[in-house]
Formats: structure tokens, sequence, C-alpha cells
């Protein structure tokens, strides 16, 4: 019998799918496979053959109950997602690693190939932040892990756009000069 591999991941930009269907396969692939080692089984006792016994000796096994976190932390190694689940952690644990203060100025925008991109709420955060950089980067990667973060890219607040609405030019500068 030839054991199935799960699908490879769908190509997203953080490698996460959002459908959740990766999972729903490797699942199902799972479960086919412990139905067919059962019949597998069934057929071998009907026809007198040795079967091992299915309940759990004195020693720990694989059989035994495991706790839920262990099993979590088994499954995102066996599927390589440890690595993913630590990057989406920044986001989750924000306001603990850079402190209520700043995270009530700032949120991480973007979070890709060791570099993040945070936003803040007006030029003067950015410029703090902007000093404040080797301490936040140092800080993440003792909360994230090493190596974690090597970059990180601070952006102001959004400006108004004029591409749309009534004082809009096609092809134009638009209102380039409402500013002074």
């Amino acid at each position: 019998m030839s054991e199935e591999q799960p699908p490879p991941v769908a190509d997203h930009a953080d490698g996460h799918d959002p459908t959740g269907l990766e999972a729903a396969r490797s699942l199902a692939a799972g479960v086919r496979r412990t139905a067919r080692k059962r019949r597998a089984a069934r057929r071998d006792r009907r026809a007198g053959g040795t079967v091992e016994p299915e309940f759990s000796g004195a020693h720990p096994d694989a059989r035994d109950p495991a706790l839920l976190g262990s099993a979590l932390d088994q499954l995102l190694a066996d599927r390589g997602w440890d690595r993913q689940v630590a990057d989406h952690a920044v986001y989750a644990k924000w306001s603990h690693i850079v402190g209520s203060e700043v995270a009530a100025h700032c949120t991480p925008e973007q979070f890709a190939d060791a570099k993040l991109t945070i936003r803040t709420d007006s030029t003067a955060w950015a410029t703090q932040l902007r000093l404040l950089a080797p301490n936040v980067v140092a800080r993440l990667n003792e909360v994230l892990g090493d190596g974690s973060v090597t970059r990180i890219d601070v952006v102001g607040p959004a400006g108004p756009s004029w591409r749309h609405g009534r004082r809009s030019v096609r092809g134009g500068r638009g209102a380039g000069d409402t500013y002074g």
C-alpha cells in the first residue's frame, strides 16, 4: 500500500492558506490511512493472522492520549509551520513587545523576509520609532527568536488621496496645489 501525500501548500505571500483547504486535505488523508489500516487488521484477524494488540501497555507509546498543546506543537513541527506561527506572533504580542504606550501609536502592517513594516499615527511617532528601531529589533528577536527581524521600515500616516471625487482630473495633477 502506498501512502497518499498531501498536496503542496498553495502559494500565498506568507505561505498561509486562508481557506484551510490544505489542513482539511491532510486531515482527510490521515483518516483514510487509519481506515485502511483498520480494514487490513480486520482481514488479517479473519484469516487467522497475528495482529498487534490494540491496547496500550505499561509504557508510553504513540497510542496514549496527549495534551492538546504538545499535540499542536508536534503538528506545527511536522508540517514546518512553526516558523510561520512564530512570525505571526508579532501581531498578537505587539503591545507586549513594544509596550502599551508605543503600541497605542503604531501597528505592525506587514512582516515578510525578516522585514517588518510599521505604520504610525503621526509623523512625530514615526521619527520617534525610527530612533527606537535598534531597540525594537533587539526586543523582537528576543521574543520571536534570534534573526527573526533584521530590518524595520517605519511609515507615517497616509495622506489624503485626490485620485477620486469632485476635485480629480483625469491624467493631470489634480489638486496638487491645494496645500500651497
